[in-house]
């Protein structure tokens, strides 16, 4: 273990969150605007851009297969594409990091390729689930080997003639709709992926805007294999799960006045805004427009007189997937009980979140119930205290922002991922107001 390994940091109890603030990039959009450029035909132009680890892994990997690209500079990218049949076979294996979404989307795209390729990445994406991508890609016919256990590496043999697949997703996952949508862009005929629940559509989205056919019913989205993506500007939103924190933080501290700036609101996405409003949090969405194909909206929060626990609505737990480890932080600071069930993904992110959430909500006071698909957690007086957020990033930002409520000082240890998805996040609170540093 590296000292790396081992970031620490400390946040004073209490505090104001004022002011503008501009979060980085969306991490999801990021990583789309990196693969489908180097599939296009022609040069792709990115502004925005995440440069955070889990996003310079997607660029790594397609660097390693061929691909020019220049930066990042200032979020700035430039993709010269190689079109849908031009990526060439890496050297050796490609390493994705703490990335889950870049092994689970360039599965489906690897699946398609005339070469074999092996995927791995660090301890903890090693750990992660990949079964549900697996499976239902070797039903479109592609040849992929896991471990014993469903995780990482991932072994794809090329050559494979895929085929255009209809699936109903059992479990709702951007992901797994997406891995699959990329793998029929090289399967004969079409593909169609019915999800149980509206996910994040960014790669629908992206698909259109680089003028390839998306078919959208309800809940199933389609595509037809053996077209051509072409070259498109991207202009990428700051990342609501990003501003999450920050709005949460800005929902709990008295005094707060907060504006994120220039934040995708895309309707996918939504969740955590619409979850706060309905715990009593004062939010308000202005100068509202199009970037791109996405909505974008700045994002003011005001510090609410009290937030109210709430029975978390099921339809909006897939459009808040990412977000509630700064959302537990909110129902600990509300009145009453909050309910959430139906969220049982969260036990395969980067760590088991109802877990480690629970575990540290408890070390911090605050009675919090795990369950199978979620938890149960009664508001209370939050205290300071020693937390293991066990490398989750999100986790680790969330209980910083647990300090503007607490009785003590709350230290965070394990924290170095924090930089796979918001490598300016304690500069960017600082300025904002919240009392945090890093001591290790």
């Amino acid at each position: 273990m590296s000292s790396d390994d081992n970031i620490v940091f400390y946040a004073e109890a209490g505090g104001t969150l004022r002011g503008r603030v501009r979060v980085p990039g969306d991490k999801s959009i990021s990583h789309r605007s990196i693969m489908f450029g180097a599939l296009a035909d022609g040069v792709t132009e990115v502004s925005g851009f995440l440069e955070g680890e889990d996003c310079l892994a997607t660029i790594g990997a397609f660097r390693a297969m061929g691909v020019r690209i220049d930066g990042p500079d200032h979020g700035r990218v430039t993709v010269h594409g190689v079109g849908l049949h031009g990526l060439r076979e890496p050297s050796g294996p490609l390493y994705m990091g703490n990335s889950g979404t870049s092994m689970r989307l360039l599965a489906g795209l690897l699946a398609g390729q005339a070469f074999d390729v092996v995927m791995t990445g660090d301890a903890s994406l090693t750990r992660r689930p990949m079964k549900r991508v697996a499976d239902p890609l070797r039903k479109m016919g592609a040849l992929i080997e896991t471990s014993p256990s469903g995780t990482p590496p991932l072994r794809i043999t090329g050559k494979q003639n895929l085929q255009g697949l209809v699936y109903a997703m059992p479990m709702a996952s951007a992901q797994v709709k997406s891995s699959l949508l990329l793998a029929g862009l090289y399967a004969q005929g079409q593909t169609c992926v019915t999800e149980p629940a509206p996910t994040r559509d960014h790669t629908e989205r992206m698909l259109a805007g680089f003028g390839y056919a998306v078919e959208r019913e309800g809940c199933t989205v389609c595509v037809e294999g053996g077209g051509h993506l072409h070259a498109a500007n991207i202009d990428v939103p700051a990342d609501i799960s990003s501003a999450a924190f920050f709005m949460v933080g800005a929902a709990i501290a008295p005094g707060s006045d907060l504006t994120l700036e220039h934040v995708g609101v895309n309707p996918t996405r939504i969740g955590v805004v619409n979850i706060l409003k309905a715990m009593g949090a004062d939010i308000t969405l202005g100068n509202e427009r199009r970037v791109g194909g996405e909505p974008v909206a700045d994002i003011r929060v005001r510090a609410s007189s009290r937030l109210r626990g709430i029975r978390i609505p099921q339809d909006q737990v897939p459009l808040a997937i990412d977000e509630f480890p700064a959302l537990f932080i909110a129902a600990a600071c509300a009145e009453g009980e909050t309910v959430l069930t139906g969220a049982e993904e969260l036990r395969v992110k980067e760590s088991d979140r109802i877990h480690v959430m629970a575990d540290g909500l408890l070390a911090l006071g605050i009675d919090a119930k795990p369950t199978p698909d979620g938890m149960v957690i009664h508001g209370g007086a939050l205290q300071g205290g020693r937390i293991n957020s066990h490398g989750d990033h999100r986790i680790a930002m969330a209980f910083a922002m647990a300090a503007l409520r607490a009785g003590g000082p709350v230290m965070i240890e394990d924290c170095a991922n924090v930089r796979t998805s918001f490598p300016d996040f304690l500069s960017l609170a600082r300025a904002a107001g919240l009392q945090v540093k890093q001591v290790s």
